[in-house]
């Protein structure tokens, strides 16, 4: 039983596969974070645009 639970706790091969998922899951909050942003900001410079330009939305 000793011996079982030393390996369980001892036992890396997962390890790799977990820290990628981890790394991916933190790039994609990042990714969604500032494309939301970014995109807000892109919207609200184009609606700036087309009031100067005087475009009015069609009816």
């Amino acid at each position: 039983m000793k011996a079982l639970a030393k390996k369980f706790f001892t036992d890396e091969s997962g390890q790799g596969m977990v820290e990628y998922a981890l790394i991916l899951a933190l790039v994609s909050i990042v990714a969604i974070v500032t494309l939301t942003g970014l995109g807000t900001t892109i919207m609200a410079k184009f609606q700036e645009i087309a009031v100067t330009l005087g475009w009015t939305p069609p009816s």
